[in-house]
């Protein structure tokens, strides 16, 4: 099958490798010229074969807005758009819309396997009609996982349902994420715990608790141990904070992952004014004691 695809960053790079592995025509743009196939959008859509398929993995927002509308302007009538980004799932609606009205169908397909995708596969959540879904079935069965017994793809409902299974899926991860990282401080304040390391490598087979993630940890702390190279310094792509306020919208509790948000911002203060005011607090009622910063800073 012939694929256009735009964005050819850790992911989509990976995707169109993966793609003609496969036995498929893919040709890239991406504004970097030593890894695009052709100059333009415009080139794009001359490159392909019409009807075209065009896969769009570009930064959400305004990055991806602004493809989509280019796209209207290029592509015609028959023609499909996959976004496979992290878009909100409430721009799926106003992107199919927009090219809908150019008679340009659409899908949204929210993508996860980071850079581990190339070999391992992806998986992917899928919104959209099953006419347009059935029509890029050849293109989600190369790149989910592979083997009978593989799952690794929903169709998860209409235009947006896709983005939004993995809005939650993202959110769900923000949660795992933490639960893994608490264990391993806690391993490590133990002097009893020789090796945090080799305890959490352990747990990747016959455990209850093991999982792609606590493997990717265990291979984390193998590599720097204590994680002296980095700082705990950590951001947040946008849709751990979508998950909480879809939780607050449907009165959905979430402690867990709203938990894991927060500790995400408090990552990035170097003094945190919150535990300023504890602080300032416990000296004013109880005369506790605070440390000050000296006039030499």
């Amino acid at each position: 099958m012939q694929l256009g695809l735009i964005g050819l960053g850790k992911m989509g790079y990976n995707m169109r490798e993966r793609l003609r592995k496969g036995g498929h025509e893919v040709i890239g743009y991406d504004p970097r010229p030593e890894v695009s196939d052709v100059a333009s959008l415009a080139d794009l859509a001359a490159a392909l074969t019409a009807p075209r398929v065009v896969w769009v993995m570009v930064p959400s927002g305004t990055i991806t807005d602004q493809t989509i509308v280019s796209l209207a302007d290029v592509l015609s009538p028959g023609d499909l758009v996959i976004d496979g980004g992290n878009s909100r799932y409430t721009e799926d609606g106003p992107h199919a819309k927009l090219l809908g009205e150019k008679g340009i169908a659409y899908i949204d397909a929210g993508v996860s396997g980071g850079v581990w995708g190339l070999t391992e596969g992806y998986g992917l959540m899928v919104g959209g009609s099953d006419e347009d879904v059935a029509r890029a079935m050849p293109i989600f069965d190369t790149l989910r996982p592979a083997g009978e017994l593989a799952d690794g793809f929903v169709h998860a409902g209409p235009v947006g349902a896709g983005h939004y299974a993995k809005m939650v899926h993202n959110g769900i991860e923000y949660g795992l994420m933490h639960a893994y990282a608490e264990g391993y401080e806690l391993l490590a304040a133990e002097d009893l715990i020789k090796s945090p390391q080799a305890v959490i490598q352990a747990w990747t087979n016959g455990t209850v608790v093991r999982s792609w993630l606590q493997e990717l940890l265990a291979k984390a702390l193998k590599e720097d141990p204590g994680f002296d190279e980095i700082t705990g310094y950590t951001e947040d792509s946008g849709e751990g904070r979508w998950t909480v306020e879809e939780a607050i919208h449907h009165r959905v509790p979430m402690p867990v992952i709203a938990a894991s948000l927060f500790a995400r911002f408090a990552s990035r203060q170097e003094d945190s004014p919150t535990m300023k005011a504890v602080a300032a607090l416990r000296n004013q009622f109880g005369g506790h004691a605070v440390q000050r910063i000296s006039e030499s800073g």
